[in-house]
C-alpha cells in the first residue's frame, strides 16, 4: 500500500464500514472492515475480504471524511474500530488512520487475529496510537489453530507479548464452536493464554452463527461447518463460568 506517512494520502483498501457498532470496543464505535486476510478460519463469516484486490480503495482523509460525522455519537467511551478481513496486512494505512482519529481526540481499537505484519518496529508505531487491542485467539493449541485457521498460534502469542512489553490494553475473543472448542480443556487452554499478560483486561466468548452460508452460496464456496449446529447460549454461559478475566 502507498504510504506518504503524516499527510493522511495513505490509502488501502477498505470492504466495508459500520457506522454505529456496539460490539466492536467500548461504547458506539465506527468500525472499518479493511480488505486482505492471510488466515482461512473454518468458520469465517466474511470469505469477501480474503482478496487484498477487493473492496475499494481510498486514501486515510477519504475515509476520515466519513469518520467524522458520527463523531457526536461515540460520547466518553466510543471511537473508531479497524477490523477486517486482517487490518495488520495494511499496517501503514491503520497508523495513518489511528493518527487522524488521534489527532481528534477519538478512541482507537484494532482488532485484530494477531497475524499479518511481524515487523516489530511498526506494530510498536501502531501502538503509539492504540487505546485498545481486540485479539481473537481463533484457537488456543497450535494444532488447531493450523489446522483449522492455516496460521501459527505461537505467531500470535509473539504479537501479544509485543503488546504487553508496550503496556497496550488487551480484549481477547474466541469463537466457540461445538465439537472443536466448547470444552472445560478448551477453555483452560485460553485461559492459561490470558494469564500470561497482565494487560489483558477481559476475555469474550462469541458463538458460532452460520448467516455466512448464503454468501458462500453466492461466491460458489464451501462452508465446510454447514452441517455443524450453532453455538447455544447456556453453553457460551456455562463455559463463561471458567473464564478468569470476564
Amino acid at each position: 500500500m502507498k504510504n506518504n506517512s503524516g499527510n493522511g494520502d495513505t490509502k488501502g483498501r477498505v470492504s466495508s464500514f459500520q457506522s454505529l457498532g456496539a460490539v466492536d470496543g467500548p461504547g458506539i464505535r465506527f468500525v472499518v472492515f479493511l480488505q486482505g486476510c492471510p488466515l482461512r478460519c473454518v468458520y469465517c463469516h466474511n470469505p469477501e475480504t480474503w482478496s487484498i484486490q477487493g473492496g475499494i480503495e481510498m486514501t486515510a482523509n477519504e475515509l476520515y471524511s466519513k469518520i467524522k460525522k458520527y463523531k457526536n455519537y461515540f460520547g466518553k467511551n466510543g471511537g473508531v474500530t479497524v477490523s477486517g478481513g486482517e487490518a495488520l496486512l495494511q499496517v501503514e494505512f491503520v497508523k495513518e488512520i489511528f493518527r487522524i482519529c488521534k489527532e481528534n481526540n477519538i478512541h482507537t481499537a484494532l482488532d485484530t487475529s494477531g497475524m499479518g505484519c511481524e515487523d516489530e518496529e511498526s506494530l510498536r508505531q501502531l501502538f503509539s496510537l492504540t487505546d485498545l487491542v481486540i485479539c481473537d485467539v481463533k484457537f488456543a493449541s497450535e494444532e488447531n489453530y493450523k489446522n483449522l485457521t492455516g496460521g501459527s498460534l505461537e505467531k500470535v502469542l509473539h504479537f501479544l507479548e509485543l503488546t504487553k512489553v508496550c503496556k497496550i490494553p488487551v480484549w481477547l475473543r474466541q469463537v466457540i464452536v461445538p465439537g472443536i472448542n466448547d470444552d472445560h480443556l478448551s477453555i483452560k487452554k485460553l485461559n492459561d493464554i490470558a494469564d500470561r499478560y497482565e494487560n489483558v483486561e477481559k476475555v469474550e466468548l462469541l458463538g458460532f452463527r452460520k448467516l455466512c452460508i448464503s454468501k458462500y452460496d453466492s461466491m460458489n464456496m464451501e462452508f465446510k461447518l454447514k452441517d455443524t449446529p450453532e453455538t447455544s447460549e447456556d453453553t457460551i454461559l456455562k463455559l463463561y463460568k471458567h473464564i478468569n478475566k470476564r
